[in-house]
């Protein structure tokens, strides 16, 4: 099927780029190759593209009607995997996949699309405009270091459409924030379970912290006709008797995949637990709810702590790592998007998503205008098993999905 796709590629442009760029290993924080190619592909269509201090990349196409808004595209250059080499082929249900690992179109079917616009808009295929901003990332995948070195208030544009989702046709309008909840329950007392065990006053953490997070939310606490908006997750809960069977695993240097019931096997069971600790994972794409969320989960520690006073304490700890993208009140965007879609004969999705992803650094900064930016994520190809050497993107998928930034584009700078 290799011959397939190479005459497909002759006949479609923007798969061409497509299978170039995936074609070149980019892991993160080793992305040269393929910014190499893109400032080459720039040079050779007169394209404005340059790097940044950190390496990312910046595209400007500047206006031809000035009383039009610019718009900006945001993709990442990095993939998931290593640097050998990409053997890409098309099965025959038209699928383009990678041999042996991930293909990397998580993010290079947004890079692609942007490309290729780009391209459209300096030969001027795409009439009169408020002039074109691509921003390409690295290092997204592992620690977002990239998009927390853009140059912010260089950039011109007030909306950014983040060409990162996995499905074509998905206008997510916001996403979840990721907070941390960590709670510790402590018996002031403790004791022996033969000696002691009669001892009213002598609480068990242990059970204490099973009580405390049986009063915890779990699970969805709001959702809306987007999706689920606010989540509470218990990750881990870890208490008492354990000490002594997890140094013995580390003294042997016991390997398992099952730490769990090796730590089981030799826990002790005569002590009555003075310390009890959990964690949870909140997730919100309001931070009103993810407040509201928060605060119940506050007042189920301190209704504990008035009931067990001078018997036993807990304390909860929240520790913000992303913080959330929240939908915006202008509705531009969702309209345009909604058209173009029609135009391309597909029906679009808006939704909320339950994840982070570079919307959420874009809304927290200004442009060189002093505006918040308004971000939304974009799917342009469906895109299966991302990140595992079975990942697949379908082919006639991303010759849509350009059809839907192009006419995002042109709906976008219509009067």
């Amino acid at each position: 099927m290799l011959a397939d796709l190479d005459i497909l590629r002759k006949e479609n442009e923007v798969l061409d780029i497509f299978c170039n760029l995936v074609s070149i290993p980019s892991p993160s924080l080793k992305e040269e190759k393929v910014i190499d190619w893109i400032l080459d592909f720039c040079a050779k269509n007169k394209i404005d593209g340059k790097k940044d201090n950190y390496g990312n990349v910046y595209i400007h196409v500047p206006a031809t009607d000035s009383s039009k808004e610019p718009i900006m595209l945001s993709s990442h250059m990095d993939v998931v995997g290593d640097d050998s080499p990409v053997d890409i082929y098309l099965d025959e249900e038209g699928f383009i996949h990678a041999k042996g690992r991930t293909l990397g179109a998580d993010d290079k079917v947004g890079v692609a699309c942007a490309l290729m616009l780009a391209k459209e808009v300096v030969n001027g295929k795409l009439g009169n405009h408020g002039g074109l901003e691509i921003t390409f990332t690295r290092d997204e995948e592992t620690g977002m270091s990239g998009i927390e070195h853009v140059e912010f208030d260089k950039i011109l544009s007030k909306y950014v459409l983040v060409n990162d989702a996995d499905k074509l046709g998905q206008l997510q309008i916001s996403g979840a924030s990721y907070t941390n909840a960590k709670i510790t329950v402590i018996g002031l007392k403790g004791g022996h379970s033969g000696i002691d065990i009669g001892d009213k006053t002598r609480l068990n953490a242990a059970k204490l912290l099973a009580e405390l997070i049986a009063e915890f939310p779990q699970g969805v606490f709001y959702e809306d006709e987007t999706g689920v908006i606010t989540s509470c997750n218990l990750g881990a809960m870890v208490a008492g008797g354990i000490q002594n069977s997890v140094a013995s695993i580390v003294e042997k240097g016991i390997k398992t995949n099952d730490y769990i019931t090796e730590i089981m096997k030799k826990t002790s069971t005569n002590i009555i637990n003075v310390l009890g600790m959990a964690s949870y994972s909140i997730r919100s794409a309001s931070i009103a709810r993810e407040e509201a969320l928060k605060t119940l989960m506050a007042s189920i520690v301190a209704k504990f702590n008035a009931k067990y006073e001078g018997l036993a304490e807990a304390t909860i700890e929240f520790e913000i790592h992303l913080p959330p993208f929240e939908r915006a009140q202008d509705d531009r965007i969702e309209r345009v998007h909604t058209r173009a879609c029609e135009m391309a004969g597909i029906k679009n999705d808006i939704s909320s998503f339950h994840a982070g992803a570079e919307t959420h650094i874009y809304c927290q900064h200004k442009n060189s205008k002093g505006e918040t930016f308004m971000p939304m994520l974009l799917g342009l190809a469906d895109v299966y098993n991302m990140h595992s050497a079975n990942e697949k993107v379908y082919l006639k998928s991303l010759l849509k999905g350009y059809e839907v930034i192009k006419n995002t584009f042109v709906v976008f700078n219509e009067k």
